[in-house]
């Protein structure tokens, strides 16, 4: 039957048959037939109905606090935020039945302007959701400090290459109803203190629940949590399913409709707030000691919460799966490794080389195998082509004056202290003396670091300040505002990628999966996903050796040199036959596996499907 909730405004007609949130029904029908009569609204009836129904077959809902679907729309940091957005143009590309929840950062993460003694300035990303989004009619609310937080939403829609779409919905507090300081609570990603970061996760993973139950996805079946932000999506769910007279909380129940990815391989990098601060933000929302019985006894542990409540929980790569097993004991804590987006990441010269070569590889990334019957000329071309257009914005922004027939190497992460920007600059005259009897090199980095990340800015600073200092030895920019375009341009446009993480820190990493899409092979420490793609001569080089269980700054950096003099640097000029060779295998190896659409038919097969 069908049923209608508020006839005079559009599109809020849900296919359903039970009473939605409570609420009572306008009028039933028994056909659509009978609702267009009514209507008397034809044809466009009959797409609001469409809409209708396609939100009713959505049954998984994926909430993330940063998705970076575009660098137009700022509501990203990093990696977290664009391996979301991968996946969920995977989801629409394979028809996985998808809604995502974010929330609509309208000042953005920050834009970064480097100065010439390398100190990082912030300033506010603002953005206009009307050039990108459609503004949704419905508003929710949330309790916050005992005041009522409404909630507006918006919407953007990720199209496949199936003809699928997955909508994303963006949450915003910044409502008339609201008082200034409430208005705010959406204009920041990781701004302002622990009040603001867990009043931001209260609209996330409450109002989240509530909205799209609002919007009419009324069937999901599973909720699936990308790292620990949004667990409190996992109250809500309880106390919907809580009884009326007595309340009996059914764990059981949330845990089979949940689902948990962790990203973060320290308990220091886990979001974690004093119980004090909870009850003061979210009242009797729970009880106190129910609370600590499922997320920590001395604080809210998100990360514990969403264990506690999943019946699914995995790690994002094999390595980072026994290390989260290690951290949380008597958890099943399973493993699929990252990918990235096939078609998204890589260029448009490599692009053309796989369209005429394998047909239909956007779709069927594994396809990326046949990658080994390319013409080794027309790889170079191709890289070529993409390595001239990074060098020629390069020299345009910085004046840096670099070759583009010099060894490039790139860096380009976040700005923090264990991803060890500075380790190849450990020895510096070491590496003068590679450049000068090796061949020449020059180095591309960038990355933001977070505006309380002391160490991290210091990083850009000190590498700022090596450019100045070896200028005349060797070419180093750090190039500012790093996004997913400069990105782009990046992973493709360098000779070589770069990582050299501190172990065990690195969960996954996907820059350098990246990279390997457009046939750039990595040097990196054996360390997430570089442990499962790495084959030694074939994909690129590993930093240190696999049976190390910590990093040793002076043993990973003899180990960096040793690989850059010997290997690296001699093959790439007088060797191009097998340097071509190797990044024929980073495409049909890494390429071909390492991708959201494997990614994704993994989560479907061991964590969706009943």
């Amino acid at each position: 039957m069908l049923v209608i909730w508020q006839p005079d405004q559009v599109g809020i007609a849900i296919l359903c048959d039970k009473t939605f949130v409570g609420r009572q029904p306008v009028k039933v029908f028994l056909s659509f037939s009978e609702y267009r009569f009514w209507t008397g609204k034809g044809e466009y009836m009959d797409h609001l109905l469409e809409d209708a129904l396609q939100k009713q077959n959505r049954k998984i809902a994926y909430f993330s606090m940063e998705i970076g679907i575009d660098s137009k729309i700022p509501t990203y940091s990093g990696g977290l935020g664009v391996l979301a957005a991968d996946t969920l143009r995977s989801c629409a590309d394979l028809s996985v039945s998808t809604v995502a929840v974010t929330l609509l950062y309208k000042k953005g993460y920050f834009r970064q302007k480097i100065d010439a003694q390398g100190n990082q300035q912030e300033s506010p990303d603002e953005w206009n959701p009307n050039d990108f989004l459609k503004l949704l009619l419905n508003k929710v609310s949330v309790t916050i400090e005992g005041r009522t937080v409404f909630i507006q939403a918006w919407e953007y829609q990720v199209k496949g290459v199936s003809g699928s779409t997955v909508s994303i919905i963006f949450l915003d507090a910044d409502v008339p109803e609201n008082n200034p300081s409430d208005r705010a609570l959406t204009h920041y990603l990781y701004g302002g203190d622990q009040k603001y970061r867990f009043s931001q996760e209260v609209i996330l993973g409450i109002g989240g629940v509530i909205m799209i139950k609002a919007l009419g996805y009324t069937h999901i079946s599973r909720y699936h949590m990308n790292e620990g932000h949004s667990s409190l999506l996992t109250l809500e769910l309880l106390n919907e399913r809580k009884g009326k007279a007595e309340p009996i909380w059914d764990v059981n129940g949330v845990k089979e409709m949940c689902v948990f990815t962790t990203h973060t391989p320290v308990p220091a990098g886990m979001d974690q707030f004093s119980y004090d601060l909870v009850s003061n933000v979210l009242g009797g929302f729970v009880p106190l000691d129910f609370l600590k019985e499922i997320g920590g006894k001395d604080k809210l542990n998100m990360t514990l919460l969403a264990l506690n409540l999943s019946h699914y929980e995995n790690g994002v790569a094999k390595e980072h799966g026994k290390v989260s097993r290690e951290m949380f004991p008597g958890y099943h804590i399973d493993s699929i490794t990252n990918g990235v987006h096939s078609a998204t990441w890589v260029c448009d010269s490599f692009g053309k080389l796989y369209d005429k070569y394998i047909p239909g590889w956007k779709n069927e990334s594994f396809s990326l195998r046949y990658a080994l019957h390319i013409p080794k000329d027309e790889i170079w071309n191709a890289h070529q082509e993409a390595k001239t257009k990074l060098v020629d914005y390069v020299n345009k922004e910085t004046n840096a004056g670099m070759d583009v027939k010099t060894l490039t190497i790139g860096f380009a992460r976040r700005a923090t202290a264990y991803k060890r920007a500075d380790l190849v600059f450990f020895d510096i005259n070491k590496l003068i003396a590679i450049a000068k009897n090796a061949g020449k090199i020059q180095f591309i980095f960038s990355g933001k670091a977070h505006p309380q990340d002391w160490p991290g800015k210091d990083l850009i600073k000190k590498i700022v300040n090596l450019s100045h200092q070896l200028k005349n030895e060797i070419k180093i920019v750090y190039l500012q505002n790093y996004d997913i375009e400069l990105a782009k341009m990046l992973v493709s446009g360098v000779d070589l990628w770069l990582n050299t993480p501190r172990k065990p820190l690195e969960a996954s990493g996907t820059s350098g999966m990246k990279a390997a899409h457009n046939g750039i092979p990595s040097l990196s420490i054996l360390d997430g996903w570089w442990i499962e793609g790495c084959i030694e001569d074939f994909t690129g080089w590993a930093i240190g050796q696999i049976h190390e269980a910590e990093s040793s700054d002076k043993g990973n950096a003899d180990s960096l040199y040793d690989k850059l003099e010997h290997t690296v640097v001699p093959m790439f000029y007088r060797n191009r036959e097998k340097w071509i060779n190797i990044m024929r295998h980073a495409i049909a190896i890494n390429g071909s596996f390492f991708n959201t659409h494997r990614m994704v038919l993994q989560y479907a097969l061991n964590a969706y499907l009943d």
